[in-house]
């Protein structure tokens, strides 16, 4: 019998008397993280059955747009590093980066 490992990552989401997220907290115990409070969340899951992507984003009430706005761009140029290292698609993986270059740009992210 072979010893399997496992690894847990926990997310507790705090919401106000409307259900809208007013703390993040989460957890990785192989990571050394341990109830580190986060101000959004951004979780994608394949259903390799369905052939779709489910999705899980959530955000406090009191995340900054121009927070936002950076998360979303630092999201954005994961994603093109993510997505060269699993296909190996390094023509794509750079017109994802030029993307992310222009959304810099048009936000006003670059400095």
């Amino acid at each position: 019998m072979s010893n399997k490992n496992t690894s847990e990552i926990k997310f507790i989401v705090e919401l106000d008397e409307n259900r809208v997220p007013e703390k993040l907290m989460w957890s990785a115990q192989d990571g050394g993280v341990d109830a580190e409070e986060a101000k959004a969340i951004m979780l994608s899951i394949w259903d390799s059955k369905a052939k779709e992507s489910m999705r899980i984003d959530l955000w406090t009430k009191d995340m900054p747009v121009d927070e936002m706005k950076i998360f979303f761009h630092q999201t954005l140029v994961a994603m093109s590093e993510t997505f060269k290292r699993a296909t190996d698609d390094e023509k794509m993986a750079d017109t994802m980066k030029d993307f992310c270059d222009y959304f810099a740009e048009k936000l006003d992210l670059v400095k």
